[in-house]
């Protein structure tokens, strides 16, 4: 009845789970939410009230399809100066939020049958595209005895000139492991070898801890010509109900993304354009701000859940989710995730949300209140001990 690019894809964990814990609120229980990746900060004031300005002054018709030139040019300038290389307006195509960048390039890129590297496990969407544009999927394991990075004799025996695309995400979620410069060199050679395009999803880059930042795989020696960046204002800017992403790309492969907005969104509205152009340009201490807070979630979340027994966690160093392994109750993650969620009324995703690598974790997010986090924690602490 259906084209297999549709009846192949699955629901993404997080919604269903939402769906799910909404269903057994309906019913008068109270559940404390740590499954969603939604920053509880709200969008910075003047970003906020410039997208309402914009609004009041008429800003609510159509504007090209790769975005307000005023837009491009300052993300080329600040991304460009973030990463350490030059990056002209011409490459950027902003969309509303960051899935377009998720799916155009592959879209433009990936013929059926070109193999597609990405990270497992990983944000659900990076499979979901690969099976649309009828690429062959191949995950690559992220291992917790190697911070979550890439397994690199797993890439390097997977990788072959039939690889078109690798895509990257760094911070990750779910682990929030950030891929190391060594790890990250030895992926931009094999990428260059093999002729391999990639795919650097950089949404969380701004929000990584202990004074660390995050190395870019467009910063590499002939990568920019192979590389799209793919980012957007959701997480660091609060703005994820704004829809407002962006991709960076070479500028013959950022026309035909371009195309491909043209035809299927149109264009991103005016009035959240503008408003990400104050984000950008005005002050930058909220966003700090936001960050410092993550960070002191995040300790907070790592020294509660390594109290409890047979729990354990790495401390991420990026983004706003932790990644506990819970293998020692030898139970299926999805059957913890859903008891914990029937028995404690705590919403948590199960690991293989994020593909088969994730049997034996669970992701928690912290993007919420250090109350509900603490209670949330202390209710799975009891929950484990009656295991």
């Amino acid at each position: 009845m259906f084209t297999d690019r549709v009846t192949t894809l699955e629901p993404e964990g997080a919604y269903a789970v939402l769906a799910r814990a909404q269903a057994l609120e309906a019913q008068g229980r109270n559940v404390i939410h740590l499954e969603l990746g939604q920053p509880d900060f709200p969008t910075p004031d003047n970003a906020r009230e410039a997208g309402i300005q914009a609004i009041l002054d008429g800003h609510t018709g159509y504007v090209a399809s790769a975005g307000i030139r005023r837009l491009r040019e300052i993300i080329a300038d600040k991304a460009g100066r973030q990463r350490g290389i030059a990056i002209l307006p011409e490459q950027v195509v902003v969309s509303p939020g960051t899935k377009p960048g998720l799916f155009f390039p592959p879209l433009a890129l990936v013929s059926p049958g070109d193999e597609v590297i990405f990270p497992d496990p990983g944000f659900p969407t990076y499979s979901a595209v690969v099976k649309v544009t009828g690429g062959v999927p191949v995950p690559v394991t992220l291992r917790e005895e190697n911070n979550f990075s890439f397994d690199l004799d797993a890439f390097d025996a997977r990788i072959s000139d039939r690889t078109r695309l690798i895509i990257l995400n760094s911070p990750s979620n779910p682990t929030g492991g950030v891929i190391p410069f060594e790890d990250l060199k030895h992926i931009a050679e094999k990428a260059q070898k093999h002729n391999a395009w990639v795919l650097t999803d950089e949404i969380y880059a701004r929000l990584v801890f202990d004074g660390e930042r995050v190395p870019y795989i467009s910063a590499f020696e002939g990568m920019q010509e192979r590389t799209v960046i793919v980012d957007g204002f959701s997480k660091a800017y609060a703005m994820h109900g704004w829809r407002l992403g962006y991709m960076i790309a070479p500028v013959a492969l950022a026309n035909r993304l371009e195309l491909l907005m043209t035809h299927s969104a149109g264009c991103t509205a005016a009035f959240t354009q503008i408003a990400g152009i104050e984000a950008l340009t005005g002050s930058q201490d909220v966003v700090e701000l936001m960050r410092a807070e993550y960070q002191r979630r995040r300790d907070r979340v790592v020294k509660l859940i390594n109290a409890i027994p047979g729990v354990s966690t790495q401390t991420p160093k990026g983004a706003f989710y932790v990644f506990p392994n819970v293998k020692s109750f030898g139970l299926p993650s999805r059957q913890i995730a859903q008891r914990l969620l029937d028995e404690a009324g705590v919403a948590v995703l199960a690991g293989t949300d994020f593909g088969a690598g994730g049997e034996g974790y669970l992701r928690i997010s912290y993007a919420t209140s250090m109350e509900k986090i603490e209670a949330g924690i202390e209710r799975m602490a009891e929950f484990f001990r009656k295991m």
